[in-house]
């Protein structure tokens, strides 16, 4: 399988530029921050999911600098996580809002795992809703990377990304 690598935490030109995005954005409560973590070349989503005003949901993305996807079938992650359920999502736009394609991926508590996540297999989606009628997703199309814990999943939670590629 080729791979080829998008972000793997060794150094900041190859970590990326990520932001939090949280569910603040309508009045939620909840909070999460990604950091590098250079001892061992990996980088930490963690944070807190509160209900408290309707919220719960926690994320993270990335702009990517170039269309890095085309001819590769998907993704796959080296995470080790704490049991929960994550989204990996992109978007092949460059705005704030608007449509998302996301696969969901179960991590397994205190182990490393690599998971595997076809292209073919991501949902459109809008602020959590599933859409129909909207064109499957296009890798060589994707401009913005990111994470997302909701799923009614209230509470601390820690995963620690080694890397992100994409596979062909």
């Amino acid at each position: 399988m080729a791979e080829k690598k998008i972000y793997d935490f060794s150094s900041r030109e190859n970590s990326g530029d990520w932001s939090s995005i949280n569910d603040v954005v309508m009045g939620g409560k909840s909070s999460s921050n990604f950091k590098i973590i250079h001892s061992d070349s990996s980088a930490l989503f963690s944070g807190n999911v509160s209900f408290e005003n309707n919220g719960g949901f926690a994320s993270v993305k990335s702009f990517i600098k170039e269309f890095i996807f085309t001819g590769f079938k998907g993704v796959v992650l080296k995470v080790k996580g704490d049991g929960k359920l994550y989204s990996f999502r992109v978007k092949t736009d460059s705005s704030f809002d608007g449509i998302n394609y996301k696969i969901d991926f179960l991590t397994k508590a205190n182990s490393w795992i690599e998971i595997k996540l076809p292209f073919s297999d991501f949902t459109p989606t809008f602020r959590g809703k599933k859409l129909s009628n909207v064109k499957p997703l296009d890798p060589s199309q994707i401009q913005q990377v990111g994470l997302l814990i909701s799923n009614k999943q209230e509470g601390s939670f820690n995963l620690l990304v080694d890397w992100i590629k994409a596979y062909r």
